[in-house]
């Protein structure tokens, strides 16, 4: 079963529930998902609809910040909650430990020495923890290990 699939049978499964906010949450995603396929033409793959998701996520949590910067917990708890709906999504997450050694990894692969070389870096990583890492994070690491 593809994501699409998973995630019209789950919207149906928030129906048949009662769930408002996780059925409201999936027919959001769902949306974006439309909208990219109406765009491009066609039906989205595995690969797109996670980035769709990721990207989602991304702003829920860029949101989130600016919510609780503004002490509004009340839209901060949607955002989160919002957040852990569409997480379940999403292949697992990597650790910390696990991003480190898997840009320590790519560093060696590339040869890279100095910070001038973090666009090569990145563009080999960044395939390897797509969907599973936080791009700023990875970023990070990057920055740490290129000094």
């Amino acid at each position: 079963m593809n994501l699409s699939e998973r995630l019209n049978d789950d919207m149906k499964q928030a129906m048949k529930s009662q769930e408002k906010f996780k059925l409201q949450t999936i027919r959001m995603i769902r949306s974006s998902i439309k909208n990219q396929e109406i765009d491009l033409k066609r039906p989205l793959e595995d690969a797109e609809v996670l980035d769709i998701l990721s990207r989602e996520i991304k702003q829920r949590k860029d949101s989130l910040q600016e919510f609780q910067k503004a002490g509004r917990d009340d839209l901060a708890k949607d955002v989160a909650a919002e957040i852990e709906i569409i997480s379940v999504y999403l292949p697992q997450q990597l650790t910390e430990e696990e991003i480190k050694l898997i840009v320590q990894q790519t560093i060696q692969e590339t040869g890279a020495s100095s910070k001038a070389d973090m666009g090569k870096v990145m563009s080999a990583l960044l395939p390897k923890t797509k969907g599973r890492a936080d791009g700023k994070l990875v970023n990070t690491f990057v920055q740490q290990f290129l000094q």
